[in-house]
């Protein structure tokens, strides 16, 4: 039911006491304004790392080859590991794996790269059809490299949106001109667009066995890329993926004579086990927004409470008035508690208000590396401020009891 005189009680009680009820509020809301704004940054890292990882596929493995560093069964340190078609077809082929996907790459070495008069300073990869799935890449146009390529060994290539912007600004579709590496045709049967950005539309793709006979690849590899099925949870597939890049590992240090505890010879990313260790510590950054969060609210409630406590002090003698003309314990009670419940409501709220404007404002707009997009979800931050009404009814409530048990006579000597 509502009770106007309440409500005018209330008012008049905040009217007297403007300044103290403006502090009080203001340490509510702030802890509001910042538990949401570091929720808001905390969900930002989360998204730039998850964007971080768009770069490749989720459960792709990536080996490259290194220089030895320990010497094994009589071989000396220092030696340039490299890669053959054989460790290839071998992982494929031949070990009892479970891949979802699988690619290798040849780097031509000393090329040049031309469209008509102008140079193309991009670099050219020769990769197999499984490479776009594992880069995690869209084709705008035309498509990629397929089985038929690599078999005919066709002299086909593959470029990125940005080099179709910056090199090909004369024509519409640059799908079916050709471009010059090393002085030969390739024609492009394809554009595409990595997820991840620019930074990864610098290359150009053409199939792998084309690389290997034309440059003088012969059956050389630089780069082994694997990934692992989907799995039914998180944890899975990173145990799953673990797995997969053991055994790969094991092999290969077997086939090339690398020492078990060489830290060279061979370098491996596991995109699974990086996103474990880096969600782990955004979970771990994000706990610790909470915890600064809620102190800070807590600071706020126990302002209320104190300040509850002076506006029981200040109103004993009006207290031991209403009780002495009849007015019940609950009824005191309720009288403390509606004033605190509202100075804790309207401040929540207010602090609320602030901190998702300042985010809805300024969060798509935030170009910081590992952070993207800061945002809350609206029922988490509106989970927080009933979390901080109902604490707020609760640092009132005590002020109330304390109210409700003067004694009337007591009450009425009070100056």
């Amino acid at each position: 039911m509502f009770d106007l005189e309440r409500w005018q009680e209330i008012f008049d009680t905040i009217r007297k006491n403007k300044l103290r009820t403006f502090l009080t509020g203001l340490s509510v809301a702030s802890g509001i304004f910042i538990l949401v704004i570091l929720l808001g940054f905390g969900q930002g890292m989360q998204n730039g790392i998850a964007k971080e990882f768009e770069s490749d596929s989720a459960t792709s493995i990536w080996i490259w080859t290194e220089t030895t560093q320990k010497a094994h069964k009589g071989l000396n340190p220092g030696r340039q590991i490299q890669f053959r078609n054989e460790d290839y077809t071998t992982i494929v082929d031949k070990m009892d794996l479970t891949l979802d996907q699988k690619s290798a790459f040849y780097l031509p070495q000393n090329i040049t790269t031309t469209y008509k008069d102008d140079a193309l300073i991009y670099r050219v990869m020769g990769t197999t059809n499984g490479a776009q799935f594992l880069e995690n890449q869209d084709m705008l146009e035309g498509r990629f490299i397929t089985i038929k390529d690599e078999s005919q060994v066709e002299k086909v290539a593959v470029i990125s949106d940005k080099i179709q912007r910056e090199a090909f600004t004369d024509v519409d579709n640059p799908v079916g001109e050709y471009i010059k590496i090393s002085n030969i045709p390739f024609k492009i049967i394809g554009v595409y667009k990595d997820k991840a950005g620019e930074r990864e539309e610098n290359r150009i793709f053409i199939p792998i066995t084309t690389a290997q006979k034309v440059f003088n690849g012969a059956d050389k590899l630089d780069n082994l890329v694997f990934s692992s099925p989907p799995a039914a949870n998180f944890d899975e597939a990173v145990q799953q993926s673990i797995t997969l890049k053991t055994k790969i590992d094991t092999y290969l240090r077997q086939a090339h004579s690398i020492a078990p505890d060489d830290e060279g010879g061979i370098g491996i990313n596991n995109q699974m086990e990086n996103a474990k260790r880096f969600y782990a510590l955004t979970g771990n950054i994000k706990l610790f927004f909470w915890f600064v969060g809620l102190c800070t609210i807590i600071a706020g409630v126990v302002g209320v409470s104190n300040i509850m406590l002076i506006v029981v002090k200040e109103r004993t003698k009006e207290i031991g008035i209403r009780k002495a003309l009849g007015a019940k314990p609950w009824s005191i009670i309720g009288m403390i508690l509606h004033e605190s419940v509202f100075v804790t409501a309207i401040s929540g709220f207010t602090g609320l208000i602030f901190s998702m404007g300042l985010l809805e404002l300024i969060g798509p707009n935030i170009e910081v590396d590992y952070i993207v997009n800061p945002s809350v979800d609206f029922n988490v931050a509106m989970s927080t401020v009933f979390l901080l009404v109902v604490a707020g009814a609760i640092a009132g409530f005590f002020p109330a009891w304390r109210a409700a048990s003067i004694h009337t006579i007591d009450a009425l000597r009070d100056e």
